[in-house]
């Protein structure tokens, strides 16, 4: 293989590895933001699903170039509710 099919085989991982983060990613933040429109409107909620994408992303940044995500706390959505209404 030469060291241009090497580089270019590499560099198409790397993008197809940060394509599926990207995809995680968009799903954690959509529900993010629906955790917060039930907390902001007084519903019962959970972050079981947010924290569910976070342990894939998780997952699949220890096999690339991806970045990690915390995982969110009941508190920690209220605590953003409580700071944004003001």
């Amino acid at each position: 293989m030469s060291v241009h099919e090497a580089i270019t085989s590499h560099t198409r991982k790397m993008h197809s590895h940060l394509e599926v983060f990207q995809e995680l990613d968009n799903q954690r933040e959509e529900a993010i933001e629906h955790v917060i429109s039930l907390c902001a409107s007084g519903q019962p909620f959970t972050v079981d699903a947010i924290n569910r994408i976070t342990t894939s992303i998780n997952e699949h940044a220890k096999h690339g170039i991806s970045p990690t995500r915390p995982y969110v706390t009941p508190s920690m959505v209220e605590q953003y509710i409580n700071r944004t209404s003001r």
